[in-house]
């Protein structure tokens, strides 16, 4: 029985606790890869055939027109704020109480290509924060917020799960928070250092401790934005879908579950290189895509950044690639109040 629109649907509460619990016995990377597989299937069901129906859904009324993207992909059975911010919320809890030892370079908390199995606490942590990570995207939509609300509710999430397990929101902050020098220079703590207070020994822990080091540098996620955005943006023309370029490229992730090293990780630059594509009405297509471009190096840019600022120095996995969906679609939701873009809002599924 549907309740209030879907924030209290029985149905979807059940199925983000499981999403989340799964996601978390999985591990996150591989939460998300299979996220980015169900959204690339869904999506090009729907843009070949209209069997995948439409992610643009108000409530869980709607849940017949969804599709797998929105039902599933982006939703709330394994989008990213359920399934992926579940696995990130076991992994904090996990490595708090030292119940993980896997000879992680960087707190155990952050190792999320790791599957947590069937641990009841892990299963326990994961569903709660599904749940909870249903509804805070919730939350935005109904409140109408200019931002990706899947990408918000995982930031959101994030800072929450480091909140209540008793890790610092930020962490360790020097002279220059942006400085990647010490971990190229091999730089590393002298003491067991930012344990949260579990029983792993953490001496010879890196002092800072990048996200993805092969993707770290400006120029590097500057140039792999401009081709992500590009790919990005002629796949939204040529389909008209916002998400297929994503579902793909958030696919990889399953590369980096599996351990397959220097893999580029882009979903974040192909998603609003998408959105922007098609905002802009009646452009050449030529034009089209160049935006994408340009969208698809600023989703590059705002993630290096994110992963300077709240990943590097903190203990538990705060997501760059969200924070980034957040900042670009903020960005695009801003420039459509300006008359630059037209659409009525930022695309989103409408149940996440």
């Amino acid at each position: 029985m549907a309740v209030d629109g879907g924030l209290l649907a029985v149905e979807l509460l059940l199925v983000a606790v499981a999403g989340g619990a799964i996601g978390a016995a999985v591990g996150g990377y591989a939460a998300y890869g299979l996220a980015g597989l169900t959204v690339t299937l869904g999506e090009i069901a729907r843009v070949t055939t209209g069997a995948g129906g439409t992610p643009l859904v108000s409530d869980s009324a709607d849940l017949g027109t969804a599709g797998v993207t929105g039902l599933v992909g982006y939703g709330p059975a394994f989008g990213p704020h359920v399934a992926f911010a579940g696995a990130a919320a076991g992994a904090a809890y996990l490595g708090r109480k030292g119940h993980l030892d896997t000879e992680f370079p960087y707190h155990e908390a952050k190792h999320l290509s790791t599957p947590l199995g069937p641990r009841p606490a892990a299963l326990a942590v994961g569903g709660a924060f599904g749940l909870l990570g249903y509804w805070i995207a919730q939350l935005s939509l109904r409140l109408s917020l200019p931002w990706d609300p899947v990408a918000a509710s995982v930031v959101v999430s994030a800072l929450l799960h480091r909140a209540v397990f008793g890790y610092p929101l930020v962490g360790r902050l020097g002279a220059d928070v942006l400085d990647m020098s010490p971990y190229d220079d091999g730089d590393r703590r002298m003491a067991t250092d930012g344990d949260g207070g579990g029983a792993q020994s953490l001496v010879g822990r890196y002092v800072v401790e990048p996200w993805l080091p092969y993707q770290s540098e400006w120029a590097t996620v500057t140039v792999l934005g401009l081709v992500a955005g590009v790919f990005g943006g002629f796949i939204a023309v040529a389909t008209g879908s916002y998400f297929l370029a994503f579902g793909i490229a958030a696919t990889g992730m399953l590369f980096l579950a599996a351990g397959v090293e220097r893999f580029p990780v882009t979903h974040h630059m192909a998603l609003p290189a998408g959105i922007a594509a098609l905002a802009l009405p009646n452009a050449d297509p030529i034009v089209a895509v160049l935006v994408g471009g340009v969208f698809g190096v600023a989703g590059g840019l705002f993630g290096e950044l994110a992963q300077r600022v709240f990943y590097a120095h903190g203990d538990t996995h705060f997501d760059p690639p969200s924070a980034s969906i957040v900042a670009t679609t903020l960005l695009i939701a801003a420039l459509d109040l300006a008359g630059v873009f037209q659409q009525t809002a930022v695309p989103t599924v409408g149940i996440v």
